[in-house]
């Protein structure tokens, strides 16, 4: 596991929109906008829906690549690819109303479909790259 440094966890636990880039079967790039975390193991957590493109391609593959930008100076970034350490639903509805917290200051996540199921990715940093 590569270790993230305080720095680099600040701009991933900040309100800063990550994009995560995945292969598709064609070749080309599934590449998403999604909320982030970092836990305080240093492990990335992300979350989705099942039945949705990315969860998918991501179980195919096993690793995720995830770029945060910083929104105020986007040549600031730190890029990861990360290994699927742990998938799963327990705790992913809460984790969800979390980042609708951190990412728009409400208590819910407010597009929240019926029967929709959550799911946590958790990604054990393999590579960093870092622009400061």
């Amino acid at each position: 596991m590569a270790d993230l440094t305080e720095e680099q966890r600040a701009l991933i636990a900040a309100p800063n929109v990550a994009y995560i880039g995945l292969p598709r079967a064609d070749g080309s790039a599934l590449v998403a906008p999604v909320w982030a975390d970092v836990n305080d193991t240093g492990q990335i957590e992300l979350n989705s829906a099942e039945g949705r493109t990315w969860p998918a391609l991501a179980r195919k593959h096993g690793r995720i690549t995830v770029t945060v930008p910083d929104k105020d100076n986007p040549y600031r970034y730190v890029s990861v690819v990360g290994r699927i350490a742990e998938d799963t639903h327990e705790g992913a509805d809460a984790h969800i109303d979390a980042l609708a917290k951190k990412y728009l200051g409400v208590d819910e996540y407010p597009n929240r479909k019926a029967g929709e199921q959550r799911v946590i990715f958790r990604l054990e940093p393999e590579r960093v790259r870092y622009r400061g």
